[in-house]
C-alpha cells in the first residue's frame, strides 16, 4: 500500500479591500449580479463574474425553477455565457457571492461541484490557470489560485480520449 499526501493552498483575506483593484471589481460585479437572481424559493441569491483573457467582465447568477434539477447555478451561467460568447478566450479569474434574504452571510461561499466541474474543464481547455475568488454577502474573502486547489481530482477530457473506441 502508497499513501500520498496532498495540500491545498488558500489565501483569506479579512475584507475585499485588500484584494488588488482588478479583483476587487470583479468582486463587486459578482455582488452586483447575485441582486438580480431569480431565486423565488430559496431567497439564496447567488452571483458571479467572469473575467477573461480580453478585459470582458461577464455576470451571471442563479437561476431557480419549480423543478429544481432544471435551475442553474450562477458559476454555469456565466461561464457558459462567456464560451459561447467568446470561445477561444481563457477565463483569467471568477468571482462568487452570496447573499440570503432571511440572514447575513458572513462566510465565503465555495462552488459546488457540478460548478467546479465546469470550471475545471474551462481551465484545462484554455491552458490558463482560473483564480477563484469567494465571498459572502460581508466578511473574509477566499482565493484559489487555480481549481486545481478546489478540484484537485477532476474527470477531464484526457480518460475520454484516452479509452475512445476506435
Amino acid at each position: 500500500m502508497k499513501k500520498e499526501l496532498f495540500s491545498l493552498e488558500i489565501t483569506y483575506y479579512d475584507s475585499e479591500n485588500e484584494l488588488n483593484p482588478k479583483d476587487f471589481q470583479l468582486l463587486q460585479q459578482a455582488h452586483l449580479a447575485s441582486q438580480k437572481a431569480y431565486a423565488p424559493y430559496s431567497r439564496f441569491r447567488v452571483g458571479a463574474a467572469v473575467r477573461l483573457a480580453n478585459g470582458e467582465i461577464v455576470q451571471g447568477n442563479n437561476q431557480e425553477n419549480a423543478a429544481y434539477p432544471s435551475g442553474l447555478c450562477a458559476e454555469r451561467v456565466a461561464l457558459f455565457y462567456a464560451h459561447a460568447t467568446w470561445p477561444d478566450v481563457a477565463v483569467e479569474a471568477i468571482a462568487v457571492t452570496v447573499r440570503s434574504e432571511r440572514t447575513i452571510i458572513n462566510e465565503p461561499l465555495t462552488p459546488c461541484g457540478s460548478c467546479r466541474q465546469v470550471m475545471a474543464e474551462y481551465e484545462k481547455k484554455s491552458n490558463q490557470k482560473m483564480r477563484v475568488i469567494m465571498q459572502g454577502e460581508t466578511g473574509p474573502v477566499m482565493v484559489a489560485e487555480s481549481m486545481n486547489v478546489l478540484l484537485p481530482f477532476s474527470f477531464v477530457d484526457d480518460y475520454l480520449l484516452k479509452y475512445k473506441p476506435e
